[in-house]
């Protein structure tokens, strides 16, 4: 196997690995070699999709503030990681850096360890209003938690930039916007950013998926979850609603109707996101692996968006 031909990725807080598909659709031989994961229901559903040869084979560690990063020093192109959004979120108490879940510092320590070419992450809109509420860290209490992670990503010698992305923009039926952050190793020579430019595929990677077989001629469906625990009746009025809303747009001052996970809000055609839930046995666990999912064409979006800001600033 041509190991110099593979871009070498590490996955943290992988979920239904959103953030994974959404970069093999940018990247070239984009190979995950580790990923990181604690729910058990996600695990599971990450065995199965890579026996299914969904994604790619590598281990999966149950808890990334003891992954080995050491182990893989200048050895991955990219950390990625859609971190907790609990702390920040404007559905919970919102306790930021003094929740538990709050995960930055230990990936903050795999990325000085690791030592990759680019960082990924991926939090909800609500980290941008979120401050840091302890003393010890280097930066005052009180500054935003945003400009607290650019400044630690700086002191470990990368130049970041962030952007707000959502679902909708790539053909989902509700928003779901969430924060993007890209950062470049310093380190990273003129040679290297034409190596990453070289495998690059903006042109293919912003194509839409192949509609999922029943739904060609809508924009979006309903997603199997919903097939599979709603009535015949609800079903065909879910029909009805998608041939009158073949042109659905996003508009940010509605909020989408009903909850995520029925018919309206749920998976969008085309987005690559039904196929990775495991089963539909527990309607919980789906729907928990869901929201806090990111859907992969945002991530390719993003990636690709903030990508061409930082490479055409070098």
């Amino acid at each position: 196997m041509d190991n110099t031909k593979e871009f070498k990725h590490i996955s943290l807080c992988t979920g239904y690995g959103g953030i994974d598909l959404g970069l093999k659709r940018v990247i070239r031989g984009l190979r995950t070699v580790a990923y990181s994961e604690i729910e058990g229901y996600a695990i599971a559903n990450l065995v199965q999709k890579i026996e299914a040869g969904h994604l790619d084979a590598a281990p999966i560690w149950t808890d990334l503030k003891t992954f080995p990063y050491a182990d893989f020093y200048k050895k991955v192109d990219i950390i990625s990681g859609g971190f907790p959004c609990q702390p920040f979120s404007t559905a919970g108490t919102r306790d930021g850096d003094s929740d538990p879940r709050h995960l930055w510092p230990y990936i903050k320590r795999g990325i000085q360890l690791a030592r990759p070419a680019l960082v990924l992450l991926e939090n909800v809109q609500g980290i941008l209003s979120a401050k840091l509420r302890g003393t010890h860290w280097e930066d005052e209490e009180g500054t935003p938690v945003l400009l607290h992670i650019f400044r630690e990503l700086e002191r470990l010698d990368y130049r970041p930039t962030a952007g707000i992305f959502s679902a909708c923009e790539v053909g989902a039926p509700h928003q779901r916007k969430r924060v993007f952050i890209l950062a470049i190793s310093n380190e990273l020579t003129r040679e290297g950013y034409d190596k990453i430019n070289s495998l690059i595929k903006p042109h293919e990677s912003l194509t839409p998926y192949p509609a999922p077989r029943g739904c060609e001629q809508y924009e979006w469906e309903a997603p199997r979850t919903v097939a599979h625990t709603i009535s015949k009746r609800r079903q065909s009025e879910i029909t009805r609603q998608h041939t009158s809303e073949q042109k659905l747009k996003c508009n940010p001052q509605e909020k989408s109707k009903p909850p995520m996970g029925r018919a309206v809000n749920g998976v969008a055609c085309g987005l690559g996101t039904s196929d990775m839930l495991t089963s539909f046995d527990n309607r919980n666990d789906e729907l928990r692996l869901l929201g806090n999912g990111v859907v992969p064409k945002a991530a390719t979006k993003a990636f690709l968006t903030l990508w061409q800001e930082l490479a055409h600033t070098k």
